[in-house]
């Protein structure tokens, strides 16, 4: 590993260390003045409380470098003819086994600090189940890390063709012609086929790219020179629109925005009950006078303008940073591989091998189909950080090769970036035409999230006007209750009545199709969502039928991949139970196939 390792991650625990060590002496300080007191004779002790506080702190980072120091003495991988190994661990020694043909994918991830100094840490993933773990390796050299991709590439490519036949030096000499690695089994042969391996460039796309590339080109203290790491056949970023239209529709934007709301509203009401009542605190009272000056005395016109500006300035805030995250995105087909990689601050980059695609997923939101747009993204075996809780961090499954792009595009991009996904089904097959009456009753009743709302809400007006004496004071109160609770019913309504456009919606969007090779399932509604899948990669398949399905005569279509952490299921509810059992014959080994 980079030496980095050891100072870089000491000076990272003592920065922390600090931090927590100068906002608990603040806070103290802080309560020491309100409460009146004074330094004044006090300051002899405390000059040697803080400088204890300060040796403190200087021993335990002291301790933190040594533990550091004794780690990286013990921290090393080896590139053996068969499998990486990494060696880690001071008392306890452990050894890591990943045989080349089970890699999945090489990414890379830098923090800023570690982009300033030109380190990154390589995480590679394996082919596993649910409790899959990444192997990951620190604090590398940022020249050193892309040598690595491409050597465990280049191994992988040579294991597989090996593994299915082809004679060692051949297969040696293909991979040095498509990647420009020269194993020890290629010979002289392989020294002129990697001679003609290069890599091709791509213009910026938008504001950002240029910065991007120049962080790029940089490369840290330590980064060293860039390595060619193979030809690329198909690249592409993002447009200016389409970066601004990736940080308008991201969802933590719009969940900032709920919460901005929510806050503000909540604070607003908390504000009005004590004027209400008649208990005015001077807080409210400055609040009041401030809304006078502004708003002329209309304290709820001067609580909705504190609100939408809170709300603007996070929505605001989150657009900026998700432009910033997808900041010099570039995704590319090289060689066997895709790789994408973008963050402007924080870098990632994901690189995955075409064979450990396991689906292509075509994800719109409301917003997304208004425009005429969609999240492209492709289902790959994920796995977890070793050793840390990024599994449950990360549930999100595939890996995102356009965040925005328009629907029109999407075969181009497929063609270029997964050729082998070509032939995919168009015919869908739609539900059964029971379907539309079941989805209304699923999702405007069983789901409804209008109508148990509304009941939520006629329970609580009825228990408050059955347990709030109505004087003075409670009729006020009850007053406001009843007025929200109609507010509630209209809005119940319209999320009664959306439920079961939405039904509808799905309906009319939802079916799916196969071929001899392919499968595709379509989920509509709101949001619509495509998933089309090699017959090959289908772990297993069934159908499910509930009493309410069988005398509809639909059953539910389900088919298992090992996308994700433990595999997805995808699934489509009441198709006609004709097409399922036709289905289930097609995916049958040497069953009925469709041509």
């Amino acid at each position: 590993m980079h030496h980095s390792y050891i100072w870089l991650g000491s000076i990272q625990a003592g920065a922390a260390m600090f931090f927590v060590v100068l906002v608990s002496g603040f806070s103290g300080f802080v309560g020491a003045f309100a409460d009146g007191e004074a330094i004044g004779g006090d300051l002899p002790l405390l000059m040697l409380v803080i400088g204890a506080i300060v040796l403190g702190l200087v021993l335990i980072i002291g301790l933190v470098a040594l533990f550091q120091w004794l780690s990286y003495k013990h921290l090393y991988y080896v590139i053996g003819p068969e499998e990486f190994n990494l060696y880690s661990g001071i008392f306890n020694k452990k050894r890591v086994h990943v045989p080349y043909q089970r890699i999945q994918s090489v990414d890379q991830r830098a923090s800023l600090l570690q982009r300033l100094f030109g380190v990154c840490t390589v995480s590679i993933d394996t082919a596993g189940g649910s409790n899959n773990k990444a192997v990951q390796v620190p604090y590398v050299q940022k020249s050193q890390a892309e040598q690595l991709r491409i050597e465990l590439f280049a191994r992988k490519q040579y294991a597989t063709a090996v593994q299915e036949g082809m004679a060692p030096q051949e297969a040696a000499v293909a991979v040095a012609a498509a990647s420009g690695v020269v194993l020890p089994q290629a010979g002289a042969a392989g020294q002129a086929a990697a001679a003609g391996a290069g890599a091709a460039g791509q213009a910026p796309h938008n504001v950002l790219d240029a910065p991007a590339e120049i962080w790029t080109d940089v490369r840290g203290v330590f980064g060293g020179s860039a390595v060619d790491t193979g030809k690329v056949t198909y690249e592409y970023g993002l447009s200016n629109k389409e970066l601004l239209f990736t940080g308008l529709s991201n969802n933590t934007a719009f969940v900032l925005v709920i919460l901005g709301i929510l806050g503000g509203a909540a604070q607003f009401a908390s504000q009005m009950a004590p004027v209400l009542t008649g208990m005015v605190d001077p807080l409210v009272g400055q609040f009041m006078l401030l809304s006078g000056q502004l708003f002329g005395g209309n304290l709820v016109a001067a609580g909705v303008a504190l609100v939408l500006v809170v709300a603007a300035v996070m929505w605001l805030l989150s657009i900026v940073g998700s432009a910033i995250s997808f900041g010099g995105f570039r995704a590319c087909r090289r060689d066997n591989r895709i790789e994408v990689e973008r963050g402007l601050l924080q870098h990632q980059f994901q690189g995955v091998s075409v064979d450990r695609v396991q689906s292509v997923i075509v994800k719109q939101s409301f917003i997304r189909r208004l425009l005429g747009y969609c999240e492209l993204s492709l289902g790959k075996i994920d796995a977890a950080a070793e050793g840390s809780d990024e599994q449950q961090k990360s549930l999100s499954q595939g890996l995102v090769v356009h965040p925005f792009v328009k629907m029109s595009r999407v075969p181009e991009i497929l063609a270029g970036l997964v050729p082998e996904f070509a032939g995919v089904p168009v015919e869908s097959t739609p539900v059964a035409p029971v379907a539309l009456r079941r989805a209304l009753i699923r999702r405007g009743i069983i789901q409804g999230t209008g109508l148990w709302l509304a009941v939520v809400i006629a329970i609580g007006q009825v228990c408050s006007n059955a347990f709030i004496v109505p004087d003075a004071d409670g009729l006020t109160i009850l007053f406001y209750i009843n007025t929200g609770a109609f507010i509630g019913y209209a809005l119940c309504l319209v999320l009664f009545v959306m439920d079961l456009v939405g039904a509808v919606l799905w309906f009319r969007g939802s079916g799916f199709a196969y071929n001899e090779h392919f499968m595709q399932v379509s989920n509509g509604g709101f949001a619509r969502e495509t998933v089309s899948f090699p017959r090959k990669k289908i772990q297993f398949g069934y159908t499910k039928t509930n009493p309410f399905q069988r005398r509809a005569r639909t059953a539910t279509v389900s088919a298992r991949t090992a996308a994700g952490i433990g595999g997805t299921t995808i699934r489509l509810i009441d198709v006609c139970e004709e097409d399922a059992r036709s289905w289930l014959d097609w995916l049958k080994p040497r069953g009925n196939v469709v041509e």
